[in-house]
């Protein structure tokens, strides 16, 4: 969810791993042993999963699932909403599973996309560190670790809270290090959080980008109608697109909660499907 109580993990030890994470290209990557993840809706999400570590200075960890068909098309690096924690387990099982890109991994793989979604480092707290050179740095080694899994090409794709991080990554990737860029129920009207999409250098952007709105979403700080001022604000780039979905159920108590039009609940594989076809086309 976007409003949520913050993190116990004070705004000090979030600078310090911050600034462990942005010395992203000199870390090491190491992989973990295979496990099941098993979010809140729909336990066979993730059956083909494996847990990897991007192997920090200092000798921190930061976790991440990669689930992959047998020959994918590429790869998306999924960047969740709320806090970013998905509360990722040793053996792959995830604790927090509702968020649109966690609860949907299986049907990414089977539309032919390997997906690869970080957690939060010593579960911390995301919100209002997304925008931040050292996140873009974080964001740009889950890129690299991404081609390390294999050839095609890789995507960004962000959701609620999550586009900040996806906006500000595709902003800094270095050039063919990512194919496009795709963000859901975006957050453009400044809350809690205190950043958006446009505090993370939209017109920097230079790879495709895809747009989704919900028409039905009523999450206070990502209202539908401002996806084209999104989109206008990537200047940079030659290659925009608006898509406008419409429809879901509610089952969160907050407009802005994983499992409301907000998230796409009950709309998946219509959101997914009208993504991919995008994917397709650019992969």
């Amino acid at each position: 969810m976007i409003f949520a109580r913050p993190s116990s993990v004070s705004p000090r030890a979030m600078v310090a791993i911050l600034l462990c994470l942005a010395a992203l290209p000199s870390m090491a990557f190491a992989q973990d042993h295979n496990g099941q993840a098993t979010p809140a809706i729909a336990a066979d999400h993730g059956r083909n999963g494996r847990v990897l570590h991007l192997s920090l200075n200092g000798g921190d960890r930061l976790s991440v699932l990669f689930a992959a068909p047998t020959s994918p098309r590429g790869t998306i690096v999924m960047l969740p909403g709320g806090a970013g924690d998905i509360g990722l387990e040793h053996d792959g099982r995830i604790r927090h599973g509702d968020n649109f890109v966690v609860r949907t991994l299986e049907l990414w793989n089977r539309r032919g996309y390997a997906v690869l979604i970080p957690d939060t480092p010593d579960h911390a707290n995301l919100r209002g560190h997304r925008a931040s050179s050292a996140y873009a740095r974080v964001v740009g080694g889950l890129v690299a670790l991404a081609h390390q899994q294999g050839p095609g090409p890789v995507f960004l794709l962000g959701t609620s809270q999550g586009t900040v991080a996806a906006v500000n990554g595709a902003a800094h990737a270095p050039a063919s290090s990512i194919a496009g860029v795709v963000l859901t129920e975006s957050v453009s009207v400044m809350g809690g959080s205190r950043e958006t999409v446009f505090s993370a250098s939209p017109q920097d952007i230079g790879v495709s980008v895809l747009v989704v709105a919900n028409r039905d979403d009523r999450c206070n700080v990502a209202p539908p109608t401002a996806a084209r001022q999104i989109a206008a604000a990537m200047t940079a780039s030659r290659d925009v697109h608006v898509l406008m979905v419409a429809g879901g159920a509610t089952r969160s108590k907050r407009e802005c909660g994983s499992l409301t039009p907000h998230g796409y609940f009950g709309i998946e594989d219509q959101v997914i499907n009208a993504i991919c076809n995008w994917l397709d086309a650019h992969a």
